[in-house]
């Protein structure tokens, strides 16, 4: 009876924390919506629903402060924070902060190759990170905070191999990076979507401001 009655409750709490998807945010602000719906269709795409844009998935410790980063880059057109490279569906962020989903907070965007280069995405991912440090960016410590480059296609994973190798002679530890296919990514609630633009940081291209993770 006990038993049946916290388990009710426990059911109950993850309805309410269930990710809307469909009420997420859209284009032109935000990839968040699209990102779900691919997901929802088990989908990993390579290019937009509408076929303009290319697809990439990295993660950089807090996803705030990697989407704000990116969201600055001229030729990105769109950014989603949410969780990758894990083993449940429709995971919250309550359930990827216990760290044991699998998953690591990420960031999918989408990008016009014809202005910004992929290889240059990637760069700018290290450019944010200690790419030696496991499971740790900043003060953010714990497998969800894992950094990553997660290709889309064979393209993709060949200029990422590359970039990873070229920078690991800047470092005198190893690289740990992950270097994965992309997985179902799976955009998080709609409070983080743009959290630091919504805070009053500038996502204006080329903005010059530091990004401050919580401020």
């Amino acid at each position: 009876m006990i038993g049946s009655f916290f388990s009710n409750l426990r059911d109950g709490i993850r309805k309410l924390q269930e990710i809307d998807y469909a009420g997420l945010e859209g284009l032109p602000g935000s990839f968040a919506r699209e990102a779900g719906e691919r997901a929802l269709a088990g989908e990993v795409p390579v290019h937009s629903k509408d076929g303009k844009y290319d697809v990439a998935t990295f993660a950089g410790g807090c996803f705030w402060g990697t989407e704000l980063h990116f969201q600055r880059m001229p030729g990105v057109i769109a950014t989603a924070v949410g969780y990758t490279q894990g083993e449940e569906d429709k995971p919250t962020y309550s359930d990827v902060c216990t760290g044991a989903t699998g998953h690591t907070e990420g960031l999918q965007l989408i990008y016009d190759p014809k202005f910004v280069s992929y290889e240059t995405l990637c760069r700018k991912l290290l450019s944010t990170i200690n790419p030696t440090l496991r499971n740790r960016v900043g003060n953010d410590r714990g497998t969800q905070y894992r950094h990553g480059v997660y290709p889309h296609s064979d393209a993709q994973w060949q200029t990422a191999e590359r970039v990873l190798k070229e920078a690991q002679a800047a470092y005198d530890r190893p690289i740990v990076t992950e270097l994965k296919r992309a997985t179902i990514f799976w955009p998080a609630e709609n409070y983080h979507q743009r959290y630091l633009e919504k805070g009053g940081q500038s996502a204006a291209k080329d903005a010059a401001e530091k990004v401050r993770c919580y401020g």
